[in-house]
């Protein structure tokens, strides 16, 4: 079901990005991810990510991560959603649907709609996330 291709995906700027970040150690990541990449399958034309924030530390940058799992989702360039998330799937689930109704240009305003999500869309490390191929699982199949 999971499956990590050591080149990369190259991802197309149409693309919907959910990244997942957690970490090994975390009980609650471990019992996520099945439930995560579950529903990866159900979103075939989304491009799903798990980043291991101990084993990939140094692609988060100044990022803080302070809980899990933190979410990160972003269509084309711009980052939708950037937070903790609780670990039930069908929160993730619902936020996906939105987002996928949602126009190119819909996605555009919304992201630059309120202060913090403006700030997302200038902040470096944000910008890597879902775009690194190297330091992230590839869910998606």
């Amino acid at each position: 079901m999971c499956s990590f291709d050591p080149e990369g995906v190259r991802l197309h700027f149409d693309d919907l990005v959910v990244v997942c970040l957690c970490a090994e150690w975390c009980g609650t990541c471990r019992e996520y991810r099945g439930e995560f990449e579950r529903l990866a399958d159900r979103f075939p034309g989304v491009r799903f990510l798990w980043w291991d924030i101990e084993e990939n530390a140094e692609g988060l940058g100044d990022l803080e991560i302070g809980n899990f799992p933190t979410i990160l989702v972003r269509r084309r360039e711009w980052v939708l959603f950037f937070g903790v998330m609780p670990p039930q799937v069908g929160h993730l689930r619902r936020l996906i649907e939105i987002f996928l109704e949602q126009t190119i240009e819909q996605s555009r305003n919304y992201a630059l709609s309120s202060p913090e999500r403006s700030a997302w869309q200038t902040d470096p490390y944000l910008a890597g996330l879902g775009h690194d191929k190297e330091n992230q699982e590839n869910l998606s199949k």
